[in-house]
């Protein structure tokens, strides 16, 4: 049975990013629902009982979907900070040897997230030692392609038409402000020690199956 997991912070402590209108429908409704219809999709069958790592890696159709959806929002979720967090010297050091300097690395970021066609996901990710942005369509992750999720920004409009409406590129240079780095920092250094077992993980931490 998967639960919807708890929120990693105080929702009252941010301002203009999340308000408490988004989270009840973006984490009241829209996170919640994939949760009830990935437990109704594994009720029985040959995905029951089956962690939500393995029914994201080997799944197709609508258990797909609402499983990486799962996965995703959750990890979204760890990504965000009400406060002011500093770049690690790690992934600052992958950062700059990858993109050249942060603020690239960030334009590139926002301008990837901005230029994604309709609903989807814009990721930092860990692969073949190193790193680099990838844009997912619809419920699509990283993991399907054996990726490493380090850093993800939900551009699903459901994330923010309720504060920023059709301003996708404010509500990215929004969210650039609040990233939790230390997330960040703690996903790519297990990245590189455990590979994909990173992603295993953190699922199983928050999902028992």
């Amino acid at each position: 049975m998967f639960e919807l997991r708890k929120l990693p912070f105080e929702v009252s402590a941010f301002s203009r990013l999340i308000t408490q209108e988004v989270i009840d429908f973006h984490y009241g409704r829209h996170h919640a629902t994939y949760v009830k219809n990935l437990n109704d999709l594994t009720k029985e069958g040959e995905f029951a009982g089956k962690s939500l790592f393995d029914i994201i890696q080997n799944s197709s159709g609508g258990l797909f979907n609402n499983a990486a959806q799962v996965f995703n929002h959750d990890f979204y979720w760890d990504c965000l900070s009400p406060k002011e967090t500093c770049m690690g010297e790690a992934i600052k050091k992958g950062i700059e040897s990858q993109f050249g300097s942060t603020e690239s690395f960030l334009e590139l970021f926002i301008k990837s997230g901005a230029g994604q066609f309709g609903s989807g996901w814009v990721w930092l990710v860990y692969d073949n030692n190193r790193l680099e942005i990838m844009s997912t369509s619809n419920a699509d992750t990283p993991i399907r392609h054996n990726k490493i999720p380090v850093l993800v920004c939900d551009v699903w409009e459901h994330a923010y038409y309720i504060n920023h409406r059709n301003d996708r590129m404010g509500y990215l240079q929004q969210f650039v402000s609040q990233i939790n780095w230390e997330f960040v920092e703690e996903c790519y250094t297990k990245a590189k020690i455990k590979g994909m077992n990173a992603i295993r993980d953190y699922t199983e931490s928050l999902h028992k199956g």
